[in-house]
């Protein structure tokens, strides 16, 4: 609605109340509905899911379209890289905010920094997002604030056609609302607890929400050792909870990342149940870590594979160990999976930024679902000068070139920024 037009509707209203209302300016009335165009958090969620959606189908026509998400821990933080953004670019399209789990963890428990283990308040996020919006609505109000004077000051001085200008500015204006990818970590318990929380995420406005296939009260930072994942009927119950939250709330095209741990995930919490050789579950299970059976002790779990009784290696702390060197099979099947169950994008968490590692299972994902979308994790937890050199010269290296002067291990050295592998 343009600011003319917000200007007559309000007039309508006053107008029932002439006698009543007549202190009541239709054109200041028509300012504040500007500076507040967004509700509630269910109308920024709404707006900001059609983002998302627009920019994923743009980058499925061109993979330059991509976008980029900023991490924030409080609202200023936010309301200022998105200022800067707009001021410095033009335009805020293509940038988002990220929460991500470690970072409100380290900086928005009340217990005081926690490791990145779900063992902060799981409130935590949903209070962050509707608190980032909270600033982000303020720039908008403030902007607008200032334009809506320099159009009193051009009118005052019988500018017109400053005026118009201004009013055309006001007409087109780019709000600094943008998508949130918030991250749920593993949906702090079960499907149903994943499913409460979810919505509380999309009420404070929310369009995007990240959900990780780890097991919820086992929870590790991405790119620590230890690492337990649940089978995928369990991690798919979570992802339709997450998007039943947002169809009951009315947020149709709400955006799921769904994101896989198994890479760096050796264990299992449960033996998947498997209906017939070949389902998801008996593909989950044929990753584990088992010997044949010849004697049989108390207590001990068997299942069958191909006509035979195997024993699945269980630790001391009643874990399923995977065998080694399976990681990016199984980061591959969670990935083809969560997408034909109704996950939007994959992240597949590393421990290093490989781009032969990365591209290699994107490469495998797409032979099955040729259209699937990475959201990677530029984390600071990760060297890159140091990853991307190493990549460097190992490729070199393949090549035959001489890298002789290069220490493979040392290559973070000022001494060799101004050489060809920097």
């Amino acid at each position: 609605m343009t600011y003319q037009e917000n200007i007559s509707e309000a007039g309508k209203t006053i107008e029932q109340f002439t006698q009543t209302w007549d202190g009541i300016d239709a054109e200041y009335v028509a300012r504040m509905r500007l500076q507040n165009r967004f509700k509630t958090g269910l109308d920024i969620a709404r707006y900001t899911a059609k983002i998302m959606r627009e920019d994923m189908a743009a980058y499925d026509l061109d993979p330059a379209n991509y976008t980029q998400s900023l991490g924030c821990w409080h609202g200023f933080i936010g309301q200022q890289k998105m200022i800067s953004i707009k001021k410095h670019f033009g335009t805020t399209k293509g940038r988002y905010l990220y929460l991500s789990g470690w970072m409100v963890a380290a900086l928005r428990s009340e217990f005081g920094p926690l490791p990145d283990q779900s063992m902060h308040e799981k409130t935590s996020v949903p209070a962050l997002i509707e608190e980032l919006y909270t600033f982000l609505r303020q720039a908008d109000s403030r902007e607008l604030g200032m334009m809506f004077r320099d159009m009193d000051k051009a009118r005052e001085a019988g500018d017109a056609l400053e005026a118009q200008r201004i009013q055309h500015a006001i007409d087109n204006y780019e709000t600094h609302i943008v998508p949130i990818v918030a991250d749920i970590d593993a949906g702090f318990g079960n499907a149903e607890a994943t499913y409460l929380l979810a919505k509380k995420f999309i009420e404070a406005g929310a369009c995007c929400i990240q959900i990780e296939n780890q097991v919820s009260d086992e929870k590790q930072c991405g790119h620590q050792d230890g690492k337990v994942t649940v089978p995928h009927e369990d991690f798919i119950a979570k992802i339709r909870a997450v998007r039943y939250a947002f169809m009951e709330l009315g947020i149709d095209d709400g955006v799921i990342v769904a994101r896989t741990d198994s890479l760096g995930a050796g264990l299992t919490k449960q033996i998947a149940v498997t209906r017939e050789a070949g389902d998801i579950g008996d593909q989950y299970n044929s990753f584990l870590d088992c010997e044949e059976v010849t004697t049989i002790g108390h207590g001990e779990v068997l299942i069958s594979r191909d006509g035979k009784l195997m024993r699945p290696k269980r630790l001391p702390s009643n874990l399923f160990q995977f065998r080694s060197g399976t990681g990016e099979d199984r980061c591959v099947l969670d990935c083809i999976n969560s997408l034909q169950n109704g996950a939007d994008l994959l992240w597949i968490e590393t421990e290093k930024p490989h781009i032969a590692q990365i591209g290699g299972m994107v490469s495998r994902i797409r032979e099955v679902i040729p259209n699937a979308k990475l959201v990677y994790n530029n984390s600071p937890s990760f060297n890159w000068t140091l990853n991307f050199r190493q990549q460097v010269f190992d490729a070199w290296t393949e090549e035959g070139r001489d890298v002789s002067a290069y220490d493979r291990a040392k290559l973070m050295s000022i001494d060799y920024d101004g050489t060809d592998l920097a």
